[in-house]
């Protein structure tokens, strides 16, 4: 595989696969501050793909990589399918979800159900990977429900990688499948950062990265400096861009540019009004950037505008309109 060691470096930091957050003009935006870090597309389903009717939200801007599209689904030669289109549209990653508690259903179970049947989740890896040239990973739980996160996590691993998968996403928390929403899954069971440092330990061939209630860059300097092999942002790195994103590229690989957000607005400029021009919207981007002053003199006029008079047929004027709140507070 070709894109080994780019993949690898580039997953010591990636953003997280966030549904209906983390569309390709979200990622273009993000890829704006870091050119390294490793983004994702939201979950797609392995059937929606196959039949064809999710197939534009395959489509990425070059600018974008690397990128890994997520796939969720329960049938392998349906993901096998899926994983070979998606390597064929040019993802050089293709991660399996079994992480989601949601309680969606196509094909029959996905998600973080998986973690209790590890032995389908071999075998739908086996196939992806016979069936495509891109990499496959996984995103996981540490269990689910009344599971023992200490005895499933380490035969989940360990039958994932007997069927070939060498890097995998750890969130740290437990999914509660009966009782809990989605949205409480994100927060209300506990975290056990502890124990995906004890997988680095016990699995060192595996690339593991940690993912859940990661905060900032210094939170994430930490788990890498303690010797895991990636670190995953999901709501900082949308609602707070700038903080987690601006300056990752040299805290974590220690080159390249930093930018501004003023800066990045610029660079957003001529991929809106193309947006436009092809008949889209401003706010199908725009909405992925209003957190992009927070905490700064102003960032409240900038959402304001946005959100209000950046809707409908708005012209890409607005978005300056917008940056003047900025500009005149500061």
């Amino acid at each position: 595989m070709t894109h080994d060691t780019d993949l690898d470096s580039s997953a010591r930091l990636s953003v997280a696969p966030m549904m209906d957050w983390t569309d390709r003009h979200c990622r273009y935006f993000h890829r704006q501050f870091s050119s390294q870090a490793l983004l994702y597309t939201e979950m797609v389903t392995a059937p929606a793909i196959v039949r064809g009717d999710a197939r534009h939200l395959l489509a990425f801007d070059p600018a974008e990589q690397p990128v890994a599209l997520q796939l969720g689904g329960a049938d392998p030669q349906q993901l096998a399918q899926a994983a070979r289109i998606g390597a064929d549209e040019g993802y050089p990653e293709v991660n399996l979800n079994c992480g989601c508690p949601s309680d969606r259903v196509q094909s029959g179970a996905f998600g973080a159900i998986h973690m209790t049947t590890p032995d389908l989740v071999a075998e739908i890896c086996s196939a992806m990977i016979a069936a495509s040239h891109a990499e496959i990973t996984v995103k996981c739980r540490i269990g689910v429900d009344d599971q023992d996160p200490h005895e499933v996590l380490p035969t989940f691993l360990t039958k994932i990688r007997a069927a070939g998968v060498r890097r995998v996403t750890i969130h740290a928390r437990k999914a509660w499948l009966q009782g809990l929403s989605p949205k409480e899954n994100r927060d209300i069971p506990p975290l056990d950062y502890p124990l995906v440092h004890q997988m680095k330990a016990e699995f060192p061939d595996l690339h593991i990265s940690i993912n859940g209630g990661i905060a900032s860059l210094d939170e994430a300097k930490i788990h890498l400096n303690q010797g895991l092999d990636g670190v995953m942002i999901g709501r900082a790195a949308y609602h707070t861009p700038a903080a987690i994103l601006t300056d990752a590229d040299q805290m974590i690989w220690g080159q390249g540019t930093t930018r501004s957000s003023f800066e990045v607005v610029d660079r957003m400029k001529p991929y809106i009004a193309d947006h436009i021009a092809g008949g889209g919207r401003m706010h199908h981007v725009t909405r992925h950037m209003l957190g992009l002053f927070s905490g700064q003199p102003g960032a409240r006029g900038w959402r304001q505008v946005l959100s209000t008079q950046g809707q409908g047929d708005a012209p890409i004027e607005v978005l300056d309109l917008a940056l003047a709140r900025i500009q005149t507070a500061a």
